[in-house]
């Protein structure tokens, strides 16, 4: 509340002074902020000009403070507060102050403003602690006083009105006095919070503090974590390993809470030997071996007491239970075993009895036993750990002669324990395998005229078997042959199977065997097989190839007459050799050894045919010297040689052709007429004895498999490929051979003896076959082939 009192300037010629004419009184409530206007003075001067100007200013003050705390503003007369009003510091001010003019004599007025200080509640209760007991026994009686506590607030009035609380979350004092028993384990120190609180409107508070240690006394007992523990250990842990660190503790401090273990019980002497007990740390460890096997399950009890003056202790029981390791191998034992034993032993045949046992527990104790794969045995579980080996497959001493049965028995444990027992069961041998050759057909060639006596072949069989099953006797199986016994042909070594052959053979006689061997062993009965033998007589080159053609009566000249006009490529003559050897070796080529003129007749190598090359002139001499050599493919290489002179007759082509082709047919065939009728009978009656010795042979032998090779009394002709339809064979000692050559003008007959001693196979060669076409006819031959 601001006041505007007036001042009014009063004139007195006496003393020219201001009158105290009023009195303010103005009420302020302290700690009012600085510039806080107290009160505005206005006094009035009815003069005019600076006659009128006012000043403001203090004339007295009831105290130092109040310029420091009041500030006056001498032009406007405004109070404000300069400094801090604090009640408690002053509680009123009083002063006085004169307005004065500015006039040559100036003249005041005088005014009292008295200011009251409000109280507010700024002060905060203090509290005042004394005879406090920081430290008490946690057995101090209830009713206990803890300290002595004042209070004051410079305050007044309400706000000067304190009251005193104790704030502490589950506090056990009121009024600092100990209402319930003290426990340290539960709280050891107390902080007590006192609070003041005034009475003002807006309260303010103080705080204070008491801190109570409460010091500790042996009144609680040790305590174990559990009443009963249950210990597994490994029975191989090693010396010294941990079993169980008890922990007993208790509530107290200092040597209170020290803590000393020792057994109070045990269920055997065993105990102390096997563990042992810290008596600081509570640590049992592993004293003794352990073994699961001999005892497995230790009870006892340990008391924990401490060192307080009144000691207390606390116990617990402990079962430490020995778990089994799987230390012990399993173990195997035989009972009996059967060896040796036959090889063709019956299935399901008992060999062998066997024992497993494992001295370990649960699954460690529990044991499997096998033996190895892909063997022609298994187990049988007969009883409790008993099991019975069986043949469970066929066995065959040949392919296995014994077996090594290894009996491998596992626990279940983990790692898993095995052990192994090795027997070795011996087959013994039956006579159950047939001699086998390598190969049931045995072809062997022989080359003719071998040594009486050699060696051919060793056709050896194998027999599996053993002892005497295994040994072997050879026999050829007698077989007649154009009755001739194959034990006069061939012989065969008993013992080894060595062949041999009895004669010399010859190709051109005998070309093949065909017979049978047999290997028979010593057993009980005697099992044998035989072997099919093909023996193939290889042909040599042991005959000279013979020139049949053209025949020379006397020497090895041959005396030949042409026509001196013959064209080229007219045929002259033909050199034609047989050779009684095989196909190889029978093979005949032609060549000039020596010719003449080499310009005038060529030689085909192949059929011996001599032809011109081209026509005879003037200058050719009249006579022609021709020596051909026919040679064979055998190695060396044979042959035989003629001698052709030729001669030109100097006549006309067509009465050449005139006199030859009927007239020289009619006087030669008419001086052979007798030599033909004779001949042609002889050939008709040997024809016949033929066909009759071959029905008769025919009969007799059985008939040959499509397979097998031509027998040794079939004749083939390997002259040509191309075989007649009516062949003739002869043992004659002589033989006319036939050639019908073809010639510029007309065909000649000519007779050619063969010499004595010799066989022959002479076939008919169709028109065509064999013979160079060079004119308007081919020529038809016979071939003439010396086989013996």
């Amino acid at each position: 509340l601001v006041y505007y009192p007036k001042c009014v300037l009063a004139h007195s010629v006496m003393n020219n002074n201001f009158h105290v004419s009023l009195n303010y009184t103005i009420n302020m409530t302290e700690n009012s902020p600085t510039g806080t206007l107290v009160m505005k003075l206005n006094a009035t001067d009815p003069d005019e000009g600076v006659n009128s100007e006012i000043v403001y200013s203090f004339t007295l003050y009831t105290s130092e403070k109040t310029q420091d705390v009041f500030a006056l503003n001498p032009n406007t007369g405004e109070i404000t507060v300069k400094g801090t009003i604090d009640y408690e510091d002053m509680k009123f001010y009083e002063m006085h102050i004169e307005a004065r003019d500015k006039g040559k004599q100036p003249l005041l007025g005088q005014c009292k403003v008295v200011v009251h200080v409000t109280d507010m509640n700024d002060n905060y209760p203090d509290i005042i602690i004394q005879s406090v007991k920081s430290t008490v026994d946690e057995n101090i009686p209830v009713g206990s006083v803890i300290a002595l506590v004042g209070v004051s607030d410079r305050d007044t009035g309400d706000n000067g009105k304190v009251s005193l609380s104790i704030h502490q979350e589950g506090s056990k004092f009121a009024d600092l006095i100990l209402t319930k028993t003290l426990d340290r384990e539960q709280q050891a120190v107390h902080n007590l919070i006192l609070t003041a609180v005034d009475g003002g409107t807006l309260s303010r508070s103080g705080t204070a503090s008491v801190i109570v240690h409460v010091l500790d006394t042996n009144d609680n007992a040790p305590v174990f974590n559990k009443t009963n523990y249950t210990v597994k250990i490994m029975e191989n842990s090693p010396i010294g390993s941990l079993v169980i660190h008890l922990n007993a503790t208790d509530l107290d401090e200092g040597s209170n809470s020290d803590i000393k273990y020792s057994y109070s019980l045990y269920t055997s002497e065993k105990t102390q030997d096997t563990f042992n007990l810290n008596p600081s740390t509570g640590e049992i460890t592993v004293k003794g071996m352990l073994n699961y096997e001999d005892f497995r399950i230790y009870d006892m009890e340990v008391i924990a007491t401490d060192h307080g003056a009144n000691s207390l202790s606390g116990q617990c029981t402990i079962k430490i239970l020995v778990e089994d390791m799987n230390d012990n191998h399993p173990e195997i034992s035989i009972k009996s075993f059967q060896s040796p034993v036959n090889e063709n032993i019956e299935l399901d045949t008992v060999i062998a009895v066997v024992s497993v046992s494992d001295k370990d527990s649960g699954d460690n104790g529990v044991v499997d036993l096998h033996i190895p794969d892909n063997m022609p045995f298994k187990l049988r579980e007969s009883s409790d750990n008993y099991y019975e080996l069986v043949v469970s497959e066929l066995l065959d001493r040949e392919k296995v002669p014994e077996y090594d049965i290894t009996f491998t028995v596992t626990d279940r444990g983990s790692p898993p324990l095995s052990d192994n027992e090795t027997m070795t069961l011996e087959l013994l041998d039956v006579n159950d395998n047939v001699p086998q050759f390598p190969q049931s057909f045995s072809t062997i060639r022989v080359m003719e005229n071998n040594a009486p006596g050699a060696l051919l072949s060793s056709l050896t069989a194998f027999d599996p078997d053993l002892h005497e099953n295994q040994y072997l006797v050879y026999f050829i199986l007698e077989k007649e042959i154009a009755n001739t016994s194959m034990s006069m042909l061939f012989s065969i070594n008993p013992e080894n199977g060595n062949l041999y052959a009895l004669k010399t053979f010859d190709y051109e006689i005998e070309k093949e065997f065909l017979f049978h061997i047999e290997a028979r062993d010593s057993g009980s009965p005697p099992l044998s097989s035989n072997v099919t033998v093909h023996i193939i007589i290889v042909d040599q080159n042991d005959n000279a190839p013979v020139i049949v053609s053209p025949w020379r009566a006397h020497g090895s000249v041959v005396e030949e007459k042409i026509p001196r006009s013959t064209d080229k490529g007219s045929l002259v003559a033909k050199v034609i050799a047989l050779d009684t050897d095989s196909v190889h070796n029978s093979r005949i080529t032609y060549q000039f050894l020596q010719v003449t003129d080499a310009t005038l007749f060529s030689l085909d190598q192949y059929n011996g045919e001599i032809r011109t090359m081209r026509m005879y002139s003037y200058r050719d001499p009249r006579h022609q010297r021709l020596v051909v050599v026919a040679k064979d493919n055998g190695e060396p290489a044979l042959s035989a040689t003629v001698t052709i002179k030729l001669s030109t007759v100097e006549t006309a082509v067509k009465a050449y052709s005139d006199m030859t082709e009927v007239p020289l047919e009619y006087d030669i065939f008419s001086d052979l007429n007798l030599y033909l009728v004779i001949g042609l009978g002889s050939v008709s009656f040997l024809l016949l004895i033929t066909i009759l010795v071959t029905i008769v042979l025919k009969c007799q032998k059985p008939k040959p498999s499509k397979a097998a090779p031509p027998c040794r009394n079939s004749v083939i002709s390997e002259r040509n490929s191309t075989i007649a339809d009516s062949t003739l064979v002869s043992n004659d000692a002589y033989w006319y051979s036939l050639f019908l050559a073809e010639t510029r003008k007309g065909k000649l007959v000519v007779r050619q003896p063969v010499p004595k001693g010799s066989r022959y196979i002479v076939s008919s060669i169709p028109r065509g076959t064999g013979v160079t076409d060079t004119s308007d006819s081919a020529a038809s031959t016979l071939q003439v082939r010396l086989i013996s």
